[in-house]
């Protein structure tokens, strides 16, 4: 590569470091403006890669992007510790460094993909090839290890850099190719800026990288204009409950039925408009915080009389096992429409969605991690899986995808039940029920509006957002915000969804396409680099 490379100086791991963590900053609004984010994201990795594809030595690159990736991790993810410490009751010191330690696991991932940019690099060809070739191949390793973190053992894609563009001009290649489209034009874009050395400033190599950039995010303004899907039905109102029932009382025995009156009081309140009644009622994860056989009959008959009085389907979160089976049981939302009976819900007779992307440590334990979990006292921590595809809800003519909490993040799950299967034609609009609330009042809720956001644009359907604690948000197919009510407070946020029908690129086609090109890329890379070897042996 003719690029001048930029000497590695002592400031250089500074740099990185700050750069990681100002990176974290960009994955979702406040502190920073929404607008500014996708411009912080590109600018800090493109320090990293200045600093670490150009280093004199691959320990001082391998080093800054160690660095760029812990303060990367340990800043966008330090909420873990609230959920940790305050809930988990582990030590301060413990939970901490529990913190620090996944983000150095993680930050592997960022060292791995600089190391092999740095072996598979072009060294032939003018300048100008040179540049074009290496911001594509910087932007096809980025992307395989973004993918490699989402998806080994059971993955873990947050803060995937695409959530910083959802305003960006590169949000359009979500429908195309999904969320890893997006990571890939925005690694390219931050490869290009990365040549923006005082060497380079004024000549090709640069320009013709930024230019490519260009035409990346034009073809993403382009994809935005296209309909991929259209209305289906008649709009439907839905009412979406905040209960804002703290962490520490949800699952107390003594607060217990409080919580749930408190969802009972929000979801049978009159219409805010005559002639506004809501026909869905939707509530977040485990509004009924212990299995449903261990409520009474009296106490499910609550639930039925609102969906009477309301003539409307209420989904609920609720633990789901068989009574003799207790230790079997799901994290799960249950159906309750007006002729539902209390039997129905104790038997398990009722439309029942059951979770299937598990979070570790918090719903299922990690082989050999069985000691750190009993450190912590979280309460039912061992569920049983979903099926991958499970049927639809069914309202009216339209059918409903639940998914609870963290399963969002993963949108080639997500996609499935929105494709046509034996079960159900697919979904119409998309539901995610969650309890944020184990992790206070962070980040994590404004990351994960953002996440949900991008699996909207994907699947072009709608997502309705109903949490405990924040974000409870209605989002539209094309990823805009339609309405959404304060964190942290008790709310009800009644409002007009129209279900879509139609499939995106990315429904048809998932992750293989982008995967496969950038697999391609390092392929072809690889091979060069051994013909040059051979070469000169």
């Amino acid at each position: 590569m003719s690029a001048s490379p930029i000497k590695s100086r002592q400031s250089n791991y500074f740099l990185v470091l700050l750069a990681g963590v100002v990176h974290a900053t960009s994955y979702a609004p406040d502190p920073l403006p929404l607008q500014a984010l996708p411009f912080v994201q590109l600018i800090t990795l493109a320090v990293l890669f200045a600093c670490s594809v150009h280093a004199s030595s691959t320990r001082q690159a391998l080093g800054q992007a160690w660095l760029f990736g812990v303060g990367n991790f340990a800043t966008g993810l330090y909420w873990l510790y609230i959920s940790m410490h305050d809930f988990g009751n582990l030590h301060p010191a413990l939970a901490a460094l529990a913190v620090a330690l996944l983000a150095a696991a993680l930050a592997g991932f960022v060292v791995a993909a600089i190391w092999l940019i740095r072996v598979l690099q072009p060294r032939r060809g003018s300048p100008w090839l040179q540049a074009l070739l290496l911001a594509t191949l910087t932007a096809s390793v980025w992307t395989l290890f973004e993918w490699l973190r989402g998806s080994l053992l059971t993955g873990f894609p947050w803060l995937n850099i695409a959530y910083a563009h959802v305003d960006g001009f590169f949000a359009g290649w979500a429908t195309i190719l999904g969320s890893y489209a997006i990571s890939w034009s925005a690694a390219f874009c931050a490869a290009a800026l990365s040549l923006l050395t005082p060497a380079h400033m004024h000549s090709k190599p640069p320009a013709v990288a930024l230019l490519v950039s260009a035409v990346l995010g034009a073809l993403s303004l382009y994809w935005q204009q296209l309909e991929w899907a259209k209305p289906e039905g008649s709009p439907i109102l839905a009412r979406l409950v905040q209960g804002n029932i703290p962490q520490s009382q949800k699952f107390d025995p003594q607060y217990l039925l409080e919580g749930i009156r408190t969802y009972q009081y929000m979801s049978a309140l009159p219409e805010k408009e005559a002639g506004a009644q809501p026909e869905l009622i939707v509530l977040p994860e485990t509004v009924v915080p212990l299995m449903q056989y261990l409520l009474s009959e009296q106490e499910w008959q609550i639930w039925i009389d609102i969906a009477k009085r309301q003539q409307a389907t209420v989904i609920l979160g609720v633990p789901m096992s068989d009574p003799d089976n207790p230790s079997y049981y799901t994290n799960s939302l249950i159906t309750i429409s007006p002729t539902t009976t209390p039997q129905d819900i104790l038997q398990r007779q009722t439309m029942q969605y059951n979770k299937f992307h598990l979070v570790p440590f918090g719903e299922f334990v990690p082989q050999g991690f069985r000691w750190f979990i009993d450190m912590m006292q979280i309460p039912l921590g061992e569920f049983a899986r979903g099926d991958t595809r499970q049927q639809n809800f069914a309202l009216n003519n339209l059918l409903i995808a639940p998914n609870i909490c963290y399963e969002d993040v993963f949108g080639e799950e997500i996609i499935r039940a929105v494709r046509p299967a034996q079960q159900d034609s697919g979904a119409n609009i998309l539901i995610n029920s969650s309890n944020l609330a184990w992790f206070g009042d962070s980040w994590a809720l404004r990351q994960h509006l953002q996440i949900s956001r991008v699996r909207a644009m994907e699947s072009a359907r709608p997502m309705l957002r109903a949490t405990n604690t924040g974000a409870t948000a209605a989002i539209d197919h094309t990823g805009a915000i339609l309405a959404m009510v304060t964190p942290n407070q008790r709310a009800i946020l009644d409002v007009e969804v129209q279900g879509m029908s139609g499939l995106t690129p990315y429904v048809r086609w998932g992750n293989t396409p982008i995967i496969a090109f950038s697999l391609l890329v390092c392929f072809i890379a690889g091979a060069s680099r051994l013909r040059r070897r051979t070469a000169n042996t």
